[in-house]
């Protein structure tokens, strides 16, 4: 049936309503013109529109189809249609709908916004980006456009770019306080700590109400070390948002690098206690216990590390079972296998002979580097590096989840005299290297993994560590990976031997431990070989030390030949190394 001026009367009444926001009226209105004339185009369009408006997307995507196939070459149908889609999270159909917009209208600004956001649910950044970058092409002010492509940019990891978009988005919307926020989130990522705070400011005095703002804010004044301003602002999310798991977390965090351990566990529970399957709480909860001594609640804790983000991927999906201690082993074959750092290898590598034992075959799977250092250790009956075939086994253990298997406290932590042995042959080669050496035997590693999560507060310039050292030692670098400015200090001082090229893994590193008279070293894999081989060891601790070296003591149930020093404050390296240099000097002389 033909439109009649009846029903362009109705349609013109209808569309009045609609942009009045009277929907109920104009849907009434609409629907009387297609009981008159079912085939009028603009009517379904726009009914679809009010369906869409009402909440109903199954509708409106239905009524905007009928539209479409009476006038294909409606880009508004397209769009709206698009709109539909996106809302019911279809959003292949959504970006097919945005695309056939942009086809029929080359400058369609929002249908290749929309697009970018659609393709944004679909996780392909790349193909979002363009879109926006079309959208600003033709509209140059369009601000939602540059907001999203921030947001686009941050998933790719080009947070410069993401920054700058965030930068359009805010000239053009100085109170855009989502973009100052977001701003600030890919500024962190820069690890322009700084700026991101203030852009975090910026967002709170635009609109000081959301909690989330003084988190992200309070996270990027805890990288800042600025610890008393960052806990006002976790408490003042807190206040905001009194259900904020995430921000008790990390304000439990903040508290224990201030060894405030009583205050930080009870911040762990808070978060607990919002969202109990908050599984990276529980884990630092557990490691706070563990650094208070509090072993048996500590290891069971610990357990929840397999559920955290950080630490799921190094899970292994064995069909055999996981034996924590429970059921008897004897007779049985059991798989050890390492799970973290090499540091973590090397200290719990020691349960070894502890499950032979109790009567089972141990077969211990260690990383490549640490397979020719594991080759001599007690209770193994076979080895296997990483990545090769493993035997048939009946049961397994991560390393780490040994001392909960044998209820391990201060008391009883197995392997105290050395556990771990160098090769004779490759003993006497680095003799013959060092050669003769009338002066004791330094051994100095002064920096860890560089993409650990405190590095920055275990690592040391050498630059500053050879400031304190007498000079009545003979000083080894036991570094296998030298940083940039370390390599200039080094190359500087031909008087520290270096033999990092030659070390092709810890069976060297051990072999050259085993010659020194002394090993000083930071928080790293060198500290644990040394205490395994039962070298003097000597190991530098920041204030807030990882959970294994406990508090308040300079010695290691761990470890019996260790001598721990200790920060006194956070960040202050200069009062541990004058102790180093005088107790060097009390022990070798001048």
């Amino acid at each position: 049936m033909l439109n009649t001026p009846q029903t362009e009367v109705l349609f013109e009444q209808a569309v009045l309503c609609h942009m009045e926001g009277k929907i109920p009226q104009a849907q009434s209105l609409y629907a009387e013109v297609l009981a008159i004339s079912p085939t009028h185009a603009g009517a379904l369009h726009l009914l679809g529109v009010t369906a869409a408006q009402m909440g109903d997307q199954r509708k409106a995507v239905e009524l905007i189809g009928k539209a479409i196939s009476l006038n294909p070459e409606n880009e508004e149908f397209h769009f709206n249609r698009g709109l539909a889609f996106h809302e019911l999270k279809e959003f292949s159909a959504a970006v097919s709908c945005f695309e056939k917009a942009t086809g029929l209208k080359q400058d369609y600004c929002e249908a290749y916004c929309h697009r970018g956001n659609a393709l944004q649910e679909l996780y392909r950044f790349e193909e979002a980006v363009d879109g926006y970058d079309q959208a600003v092409a033709i509209r140059p002010d369009y601000l939602e456009a540059y907001y999203r492509r921030g947001n686009a940019l941050q998933e790719l990891g080009r947070f410069d770019e993401a920054a700058a978009s965030y930068d359009q988005a805010i000239a053009i919307k100085p109170d855009f306080a989502e973009a100052f926020s977001n701003r600030g989130n890919a500024l962190q990522k820069l690890e322009r700590y700084e700026a991101a705070t203030e852009s975090f400011e910026k967002a709170i005095a635009i609109n000081p109400g959301i909690a989330q703002l003084h988190y992200n804010r309070a996270n990027a004044l805890k990288k800042l070390r600025r610890f008393d301003a960052a806990l006002a602002s976790y408490d003042r999310a807190i206040a905001i948002k009194p259900d904020y798991p995430e921000a008790f977390n990390n304000r439990g965090l903040l508290l224990q690098e201030l060894n405030l351990l009583d205050a930080a566990i009870a911040s762990f529970d808070a978060a607990l206690a919002v969202k109990d399957n908050y599984h990276d709480a529980r884990l630092h909860k557990s490691l706070a216990l563990l650094l208070r001594g509090e072993f048996a609640q500590g290891w069971e804790l610990y357990e929840s590390r397999w559920q955290t983000g950080k630490l799921a991927a190094f899970k292994r999906d064995f069909r055999q079972p996981l034996w924590l201690g429970c059921e008897p082993i004897a007779g049985k074959t059991i798989l050890l296998h390492s799970e973290q750092g090499f540091g973590d290898s090397i200290q719990f590598c020691r349960y070894a002979r502890s499950v032979a034992d109790l009567g089972a075959r141990v077969v211990l799977e260690a990383e490549v580097p640490l397979a020719g250092l594991f080759e001599s250790l007690a209770g193994v009956s076979e080895l296997v590096a990483r990545g090769e075939t493993l035997p048939d086994f009946d049961c397994h253990s991560p390393l780490m989840s040994l001392p909960l298997a044998f209820r391990t406290d201060i008391n009883s932590i197995p392997c105290p005299r050395p556990y771990l042995k160098s090769d004779p042959y490759k003993m006497d080669r680095w003799k013959s290297r060092i050669g003769a050496e009338t002066k004791p035997l330094a051994g100095l590693a002064w920096s860890g993994n560089a993409a650990h999560t405190n590095d920055a507060g275990r690592s040391i310039p050498l630059s500053r560590m050879i400031r304190h050292l007498p000079p009545g030692l003979a000083y080894v670098s036991l570094q296998k990976e030298v940083r940039k400015d370390d390599r200039e200090t080094l190359d500087s001082h031909p008087n520290i031997l270096d033999f990092g090229d030659e070390l092709n893994d810890f069976s060297d590193t051990a072999a050259l431990c085993e010659l020194m008279d002394i090993v000083i070293s930071v928080d790293t894999g060198v500290a644990h070989l040394g205490g395994a081989l039962g070298r003097p060891t000597w190991v530098l601790l920041p204030f807030s030390p990882d959970w294994r070296w406990l508090l308040d003591r300079d010695d290691s149930p761990w470890y019996p030949s260790m001598r721990l020093f200790r920060q006194q404050e956070p960040d202050d390296w200069k009062p541990v190394l004058e102790m180093v240099g005088r107790s060097l000097m009390d022990a070798y002389g001048s």
